[in-house]
């Protein structure tokens, strides 16, 4: 008798069965919802959405530090085609006897190869590892949803203040003053140290989307 009172599905208005079909929705999600509490594990909620800047920071670390590599190889690339080019002596690790001389003076020039060399290569990674935190920071903060080429902009545009800040705002001032001598800005010619910066930058932008975060979805 019931179900003779109530209308056929071909009987309902347009607007009756748009709300019928939105009670369904929502009826839909609520038994979802309740099917995973059950399994322990709760919905999705606003918080799990927000930005998560420890996470970038942590992913920027490690990107960092790949970033640093690239950017060493090409340095050791450009040594070797250098000598070609010149024909004067240059060690390939040339940046990196130039970048110890902050810690070691002058004399780090003269390393050829032995731990200090190598040491220098991995303090030039914990470099690219820090700088890779505020890259990662910057880019998923900023350029969460613009193109590669806007992304790659402004990539240049933060490796480029990166090393003027490095160059002419720290370390022209510093290293005379700490070691007596500025080797580093002295040394590495501006196009060179120009350049690492931005391979460094460009790198962390072709990586940057294994740095996303990606919510759990069951």
């Amino acid at each position: 008798m019931s179900q003779e009172m109530q209308p056929a599905a071909s009987e309902l208005s347009a607007p009756e069965r748009e709300a019928r079909l939105a009670e369904l929705d929502e009826l839909r999600q609520r038994v979802l919802e309740l099917e995973l509490e059950l399994e322990g594990t709760k919905p999705e909620r606003s918080w799990q959405r927000r930005y998560y800047a420890a996470y970038y920071a942590t992913t920027g670390f490690m990107l960092g530090m790949a970033g640093a590599a690239v950017s060493l190889m090409m340095n050791v690339i450009g040594s070797l085609v250098w000598v070609r080019i010149t024909g004067e002596a240059q060690h390939p690790l040339r940046l990196i006897q130039v970048y110890l001389t902050f810690p070691l003076g002058e004399a780090a020039l003269g390393i050829d190869s032995g731990l200090a060399l190598a040491i220098g290569c991995c303090l030039y990674l914990a470099t690219g590892a820090a700088y890779g935190m505020l890259f990662q920071l910057v880019l998923t903060r900023f350029t969460p949803q613009t193109s590669l080429m806007r992304r790659l902009a402004a990539v240049s545009v933060l490796s480029t203040v990166v090393w003027l800040v490095n160059f002419y705002g720290i370390l022209i001032w510093l290293q005379p003053l700490l070691m007596g001598g500025n080797w580093i800005v002295d040394l590495v010619p501006w196009w060179v140290a120009w350049l690492t910066h931005l391979v460094f930058g460009g790198t962390m932008v072709l990586l940057y989307p294994l740095g996303l975060y990606t919510p759990y979805r069951p």
